[in-house]
């Protein structure tokens, strides 16, 4: 069969998850990337609470969890450059040793608060580096095409059932072992990552010559990422719905305090969102064909926070949660977007761009998650998730108009993807 002809099959029918996971090292990082998923959420639990346990204070507790977003703009400008600059297995190998590296002391009896929270900072600061290599690579396993789309889909989704089983999962251990041992579980699955990657992917060069000092390298290629319109407008769309759309999860203690929902009805919030990510991606990845999901991409994102508009009516729980259901279903406009940001970013800054935009996400989540609770305070709960949904949707809007602007392919192609 020609190139032509493949090229052409795989742009009308879905590549399928079960190709993805057929391609053994994609199987690698997949394990791997779940294995340290689980780990980290475990870290998350068991570090919030040994924090608590030391401090009693519930601000110095969630200022552990705080810790997990904020440091994600160092690594993600200041280190970019190492995602390039280095083969991609050394670099994710190593990521994961120094993660492992940064856990093992809090698991020290006697290891100091301000220990802690600087370990964590550790953490926060390589994970943006790890999960921008690891994205780039995927394009060198998976190509450019739909295996790559699904691919990352494949992992996201992972990403939302670790979620929903890690912190279960969490509770449970911490249950039956302290917080410092629950620790040792992330330290394992840090080992077990690495040593995953290391004997399951194969070595590939650096995409880029190193040129000056590490953190010079990562601000030029910063500033040649951001200086591109195209791949401008696209990081931003990926950034901003994601700042309004934790509103919800954010206020969820306090909105279900409201409705006397208990702690059942709090789990319910926090878990519906992410149950209507997964369903949305399985969806378009298993049902639409890649030229569908591009073409669902702009105006998808543009709807996707309007179900919040519903909270204005101060629902209660089950409406609440069809609501959330709805809105994470919407996330599937990813799908799209991720096609579009591997296609059009040149390949030697490919690494430092999906550095970038990992950093890019965390740190608006987080700002996402602290002006919504200043909003709570002002507008009470329901009033802050509306206007997330109210201002959010006019910011997206903006962004897919500037997406759209910035398309830089012949009109063969935007007729191929009906725009």
């Amino acid at each position: 069969m020609s190139e032509v002809t493949t090229a052409a099959g795989q742009a009308s029918a879905p590549a399928g998850y079960l190709r993805v996971l057929a391609v053994r090292e994609f199987r690698a990082v997949f394990a791997a990337h779940l294995l340290s998923m689980l780990g980290v959420i475990v870290a998350e639990v068991a570090l919030a609470v040994l924090v608590y346990d030391l401090t009693g204070s519930p601000l110095m507790s969630a200022l552990a969890w705080a810790l997990g977003f904020l440091p994600y703009v160092v690594g993600g400008t200041l280190l970019a450059g190492i995602a390039d600059r280095f083969p991609a297995r050394r670099v994710l190998v190593g990521c994961d040793l120094v993660c492992a590296v940064c856990v093992l002391p809090m698991t020290a009896p006697g290891a100091p608060l301000a220990v802690l929270l600087a370990l964590r900072c550790g953490l926060a600061v390589v994970s943006p580096v790890f999960a921008g290599t690891r994205m780039a690579t995927l394009a060198d396993i998976l190509g450019d095409g739909d295996l790559f789309v699904l691919g990352r889909s494949l992992l996201r989704i992972t990403a939302q059932s670790a979620l929903l089983v890690g912190f279960g999962l969490g509770g449970v251990l911490l249950t039956v072992v302290s917080p410092r041992r629950a620790l040792l579980v992330t330290v394992g699955t840090f080992l077990a990552s690495a040593a995953l990657l290391r004997l399951g992917t194969r070595r590939r060069p650096a995409r880029a010559r190193a040129s000056g000092t590490l953190v010079t390298d990562s601000l030029q290629g910063a500033r040649q990422v951001l200086a591109d319109r195209r791949t401008r407008a696209l990081l931003l769309l990926f950034w901003i719905p994601p700042a309004f759309a934790v509103a919800p999860e954010a206020l969820a203690a306090p909105y279900a305090d409201r409705l006397g929902a208990g702690s059942v009805g709090l789990g319910l919030l926090m878990c519906a969102l992410p149950v209507g990510t997964v369903a949305g991606e399985l969806f378009a990845g298993a049902r639409l064909r890649p030229v569908s999901r591009e073409r669902i991409a702009l105006p998808l994102v543009c709807v996707t926070l309007l179900p919040y508009l519903g909270y204005a009516l101060h629902p209660g729980l089950a409406v609440s949660l069809l609501l959330l259901l709805v809105s994470g279903a919407g996330s599937a406009y990813t799908l799209g977007l991720d096609q579009w940001i591997v296609r059009d970013v040149p390949e030697e800054l490919r690494g430092r761009a999906m550095t970038l935009l990992t950093a890019g996400l965390m740190t608006f989540q987080g700002v996402g998650m602290a002006l919504a609770g200043v909003a709570a305070e002002l507008v009470g709960v329901a009033g802050a998730v509306a206007g997330a949904g109210a201002v959010g949707t006019v910011c997206c809007v903006l962004s897919a108009r500037a997406v759209r602007g910035t398309d830089r392919r012949d009109g063969a192609d935007r007729d191929v993807t009906g725009r």
